[in-house]
């Protein structure tokens, strides 16, 4: 056998002690004490994420507690016959059963009957079973007697990644240990160690990467350092763990807060299209911006930046910027980036998703407060000049000139002659076209007085479209609002059963039953006009709701007045329904 093989990390720096476990302190220390005053338990199920320790922890145990001759610290001599066998790999006392794979009653029938045999050196016959969760029902019912009730020599260690698929009657008869995830800094720490051993020199910063890539699994970590090193040789860098490990450089997201907080939304989107064409994903890249505010977030108090797990040049970057980021800002934008997500798992363009949350950003960034009232007022542009002109020349005539009865004078100039010295001539404000609103009103066939004058029209804008449709058009643009609102099924039903009339040109009338359909009509009016309005390319159309009666008389519900309104449009139907001697159900 060569001696000289190449070992992966995970298994070349794997514990060997408790001493030398990572981020398990609390653990490790329980399992040191049970040892120094003999009060063993049985059965033992050590739980948690992948990597953590557990199998690592349940082999050290193992070892231990059948050391020959054990230090002062209660840990394995490393010298005896029994831990020389275990380091061999050739002990008779420990035993281990990957579930995964030995899952049948059969399996754990064959494990019982190796209970029965008592150890040859050292005390304990130790018995580890991986990922327990995986064995069958069947096995958990064969193992039960077993397990609680073990000759006094057997010691049963269960691991597995998911407790809540074990059992409870398994969980009782154990005593449970929880394992943690890794933390960032002891992963860093770790690695540090591991680079040291191996002649190998790694920036902090890289070494974040790669903790930040193992999620708490010191496992993965190891085999992520081993990448590295086999693409960048025995220099790792920053910029080469990004590279390799396929993660977006956090400087894209400072970046990217800066464009925002100044509003350059232009910069923001050519960023982000930078982002794109480096084949990141864009829901990755809207996560990962949420959780680098919440960084910076943080970070505007010095009690709090420790939450973030990092390097602490990193750390420092995110202080600098949280000094020039507001909180408020971040509140706003942190709640528009979750929206943002929840939209973005239905929709079908997922970069326009994530674009149009960028603008909302910038968006904030350019609300001001209102100005303060100028000194002087700007001249109009020439657009506007003339309305204004226009609608200042009934003021510069005669006063004695004849007024409507009815209608009070109006004088524009008033507010103007009053104002106090110093003050800026404010102009007044043009004659502007009237927007057509929902009118709730029911039409009514009676005329206004003959005396009343009318309002004058308002000279339409250029903008507004004023193509002519006609009633075939305007039930056929009424139809397609059902795909425009199919997630609201009320409304669906009501466009179903409600057809508008048309009575002129611009106005159309709805016909509810009663007021509680028009008051609910009444909360998608303005989506409603806009939809027609673009549907028909005409701005000027309006819409008017009624509520008559007439239409609950009229409406059939029963079979037998189904058959009278049927009768009364073809009245060959009761002919029809005789000769053939036809029910009505």
């Amino acid at each position: 056998m060569d001696n000289n093989k190449y070992i992966v990390s995970a298994r070349k720096y794997r514990p060997s002690t408790f001493e030398s476990v990572v981020g398990q302190k609390a653990l490790t220390e329980t399992l040191r004490n049970t040892i120094r005053q003999d009060k063993l338990a049985h059965a033992y199920l050590f739980c948690g994420p992948r990597g953590v320790g557990k199998t690592t922890c349940a082999r050290i145990f193992a070892k231990t507690i059948n050391c020959l001759n054990p230090t002062s610290t209660h840990d394995a001599c490393n010298e005896c016959e029994s831990c020389t066998a275990f380091n061999q790999q050739r002990s008779f006392n420990i035993h281990e059963l990957d579930a995964a794979s030995n899952n049948s009653v059969d399996d754990i029938r064959n494990l019982i009957e190796q209970v029965r045999i008592p150890p040859q050196i050292g005390k304990y016959s130790v018995y580890i079973i991986d990922e327990v969760h995986m064995l069958s029902s069947g096995a958990f019912n064969a193992l039960l007697k077993t397990l609680e009730e073990p000759p006094s020599y057997a010691v049963f260690i269960l691991a597995t990644t998911e407790k809540h698929k074990v059992p409870a009657t398994i969980l009782s008869r154990c005593q449970i240990y929880d394992f943690q995830r890794i933390t960032v800094a002891d992963i860093i720490h770790y690695l540090q160690y591991v680079a040291s051993q191996e002649g190998i020199s790694a920036t902090e910063d890289a070494l974040n990467v790669v903790a930040q890539k193992a999620d708490g699994g010191m496992r993965d970590a190891l085999s992520i350092f081993d990448q590295l090193v086999a693409f960048c040789g025995n220099t790792l860098t920053y910029e080469r763990a990004i590279e390799v490990l396929n993660v977006l450089d956090t400087e894209y997201y400072f970046r990217m807060t800066d464009l925002l907080l100044h509003g350059q939304v232009h910069q923001a989107l050519l960023l982000f299209n930078e982002v794109l064409e480096k084949g990141f994903d864009a829901g990755n890249f809207m996560s990962g911006f949420a959780q680098h505010l919440r960084d910076v977030l943080v970070s505007h108090d010095a009690a709090t930046i420790a939450l973030i797990e990092t390097s602490d040049s990193i750390r420092q970057h995110y202080k600098q910027q949280a000094a020039t980021t507001p909180a408020t800002w971040i509140f706003k934008a942190l709640s528009a980036i979750v929206d943002a997500e929840a939209a973005y798992r239905v929709s079908k363009n997922k970069r326009l998703s994530v674009e149009l949350m960028l603008i909302k950003l910038a968006a904030i960034s350019n609300q001001q407060p209102a100005p303060q009232v100028a000194q002087t007022v700007p001249a109009p542009t020439q657009a506007v000049q003339q309305p204004v002109a226009q609608a200042a020349r009934p003021a510069a005539q005669p006063v004695a000139q004849a007024t409507p009865k009815n209608e009070p004078q109006v004088k524009p100039q008033a507010a103007a002659q009053s104002a106090p010295q110093g003050m800026p001539t404010i102009p007044q404000m043009p004659n502007l076209p009237t927007i057509p609103t929902f009118n709730t009103a029911a039409p009514s066939s009676a005329s206004q007085p003959s005396g009343a004058q009318q309002p004058t029209a308002a000279a339409p804008v250029a903008q507004q479209r004023n193509t002519p449709f006609t009633a075939d058009q305007l039930n056929g643009a009424w139809v397609g609002l059902k795909a425009k609102f199919k997630k609201e099924q009320r409304l669906i039903a009501m466009l179903d059963a409600h057809r508008p009339t048309l009575l002129d040109d611009h106005t159309a009338l709805v016909t509810f039953v009663n007021p509680w359909q028009e008051e609910e009509f009444k909360h998608f009016s303005r989506q409603i006009l806009a939809e027609l309005h673009n549907a028909l390319q005409n701005d000027l159309l309006q819409l008017r709701t009624v509520v008559s009666e007439e239409v609950m008389a009229t409406k059939a519900y029963t079979a037998e007045e189904k058959y009278k309104l049927l009768l009364e449009m073809n009245p060959y139907l009761g002919e029809f329904k005789k000769r053939f001697n036809m029910l009505l159900e």
